[in-house]
């Protein structure tokens, strides 16, 4: 049976949130909020969670796993960032965003993109899963809550915990996060290019749709 937190959105309990991490560091994986929707997050060392995740979402290994990071300095020790793409996240994050850049030795191989050696990395614009990051002091592996038999993410987190009660350790209520997909942007070569359009807007890298 996993645990269920509710927690305001705009001012997170410090207790609930250290527990939370602390569910984390265990090896247990929690559906929290973000600002584009529910989704699944674990620590990042941690393979086993990862490979439940993996089992969650119906997903292989050619998928991209993401990265949540609570701010730039993070993003440069995990990503190969240059200075041009350095200005293009300062000024998209926090955001609805998820960037595809080419990992550093810091990422596990198993989560970084088998043929590519990229990883999805993301700011998300929420105060509950930035003071998640806060207090787990590194980012988290992570994944939108879509069920494989899904369309769209998941928003409602009691029919989240009905569902999943015995494959996660913890639904994080924050009210309705959203129902809609992040805006997936590849940063890996010269220009931007739109992978998926969600959320954020495009008009910021110079995409025409």
């Amino acid at each position: 049976m996993s645990q269920f937190f509710a927690i305001h959105p705009d001012n997170p309990n410090p207790r609930l949130i250290r527990q939370a991490a602390e569910v984390l560091r265990d090896g247990g994986i929690v559906v929290y909020p973000t600002d584009s929707s529910y989704a699944l997050g674990c620590h990042l060392d941690d393979k086993n969670a990862v490979t439940r995740i993996r089992q969650i979402r119906g997903l292989d290994e050619q998928h991209h796993m993401t990265l949540m990071c609570r701010d730039l300095s993070e993003i440069s020790r995990y990503a190969q960032v240059d200075n041009a793409k350095f200005r293009i996240l300062k000024n998209n994050t926090p955001g609805s965003y998820t960037f595809i850049l080419k990992a550093t030795r810091e990422v596990p191989k198993r989560l970084q993109h088998p043929k590519r050696s990229t990883i999805g990395i993301r700011v998300p614009d929420h105060r509950v899963a930035l003071a998640l990051l806060e207090e787990l002091g590194e980012p988290m592996c992570s994944s939108t809550l879509i069920l494989p038999d899904e369309e769209g993410p998941l928003n409602d987190a009691e029919q989240i915990r009905d569902l999943l009660e015995k494959r996660v350790e913890l639904v994080i209520d924050g009210g309705s996060a959203g129902l809609d997909f992040t805006t997936v942007i590849d940063l890996t070569g010269e220009a931007p290019v739109l992978l998926r359009r969600g959320k954020g807007d495009v008009e910021p890298f110079g995409i025409e749709e």
